[in-house]
Formats: structure tokens, C-alpha cells, sequence
């Protein structure tokens, strides 16, 4: 098995806040510096939810078994399929099934929210 490919995004995989706590997404947004930024925010049964600060394209790559959802706070989303692109604007959301190839993409700096399983791993299987 060859090792990893590596990828320019900062991803934290951390739970930062537990629960009973306020989670200031906007002031997270704001002090963002990374042009690429996933950070699990806080754990809710079973799945997670991040903040991606996001502008440019993430790599082609599905999930297994895993769905993910992603909804839009500010900026424009833009998840790209085989022979389709699917734009989001602040506060829609969209839902990808597990096993379909997808790529994301933000022409411009924008901030989303992800709920997805813990155990994802966000470069893809």
C-alpha cells in the first residue's frame, strides 16, 4: 500500500467544544487564515459537526459508507458529480449519499457547516 497522497488543507479532527458549551461559528469564520480549513466543532450522538472555511476545489473522492451534509452559512458552494454541479447559496444544505463521487469547490471565501459520521475520514476512501 503506498503512503498517503498529501493534500493542502488544514484539517482538524478534534472535538473542540463539549456539550453545554456556545460554539461562535462567526467568530471561528473570522479568525480563519487557511485558504482550505475543516474543524469538528462538537459531537452529536454519533456524527460530528465541522466548519469549513473554504475557497478554491477540494480533490475528487467518495465515501464508502458514509453520507454527508453540508449547508451553506455565507459565500457559494459548489459540489461538483460526474456530468453535474450543484450550487448552494447561505443557508441552503444538500445531502451527499455514501459511495457517489463527488468534488467541492468555492470560488470565492466561504463558510460551511458539515454533519458528518465521526469516523469519516474527509480526504475520502
Amino acid at each position: 500500500m503506498s503512503d498517503p497522497q498529501p493534500f493542502p488543507y488544514e484539517t482538524r479532527l478534534n472535538i473542540l467544544f463539549p456539550p453545554l458549551e456556545v460554539i461562535d461559528v462567526k467568530a471561528m469564520a473570522d479568525a480563519c487564515t487557511y485558504k482550505w480549513f475543516n474543524q469538528t466543532l462538537c459531537q452529536v450522538n454519533q456524527s460530528v459537526v465541522r466548519i469549513g472555511v473554504v475557497e478554491g476545489e477540494y480533490h475528487w473522492h467518495k465515501h464508502d459508507a458514509d453520507d454527508e451534509f453540508f449547508y451553506v452559512v455565507e459565500g457559494r458552494f459548489l459540489i461538483d458529480f460526474e456530468g453535474r454541479t450543484v450550487e448552494l447559496q447561505p443557508r441552503q444544505g444538500f445531502v451527499v449519499p455514501k459511495g457517489v463521487v463527488h468534488r467541492t469547490r468555492a470560488l470565492e471565501r466561504t463558510v460551511i457547516l458539515m454533519v458528518e459520521n465521526a469516523g469519516i475520514i474527509p480526504t475520502g476512501d
